[in-house]
């Protein structure tokens, strides 16, 4: 019998395991429907491509990760 409790110690609760299991189906089903509509900006695409092209990416006009977001004249031709 004691070790039966004490293994009744090291296993988590059913619940904690359920909302794991919930948790790790909803991410699922979230990243599938994601994968299934892509993106939904306009304009938004990717190129494989740095835009300075030094082929880094990484550097101070480099970030976005490879995605070219041409939003074009969405604000007016105020300049802002």
């Amino acid at each position: 019998m004691a070790a039966v409790a004490a293994l009744r110690k090291l296993v988590p609760p059913p619940a904690l395991c359920g909302f794991l299991l919930l948790l790790a189906v909803m991410f699922v089903a979230s990243y599938a429907a994601g994968a299934a509509v892509g993106p939904v900006a306009p304009g938004m695409h990717e190129t494989g491509t740095s835009r300075d092209g030094d082929g880094g990416g990484g550097g101070e006009d480099g970030g976005g990760g490879g995605m070219d977001m041409d939003m074009g004249d969405t604000h007016g031709s105020d300049g802002r």
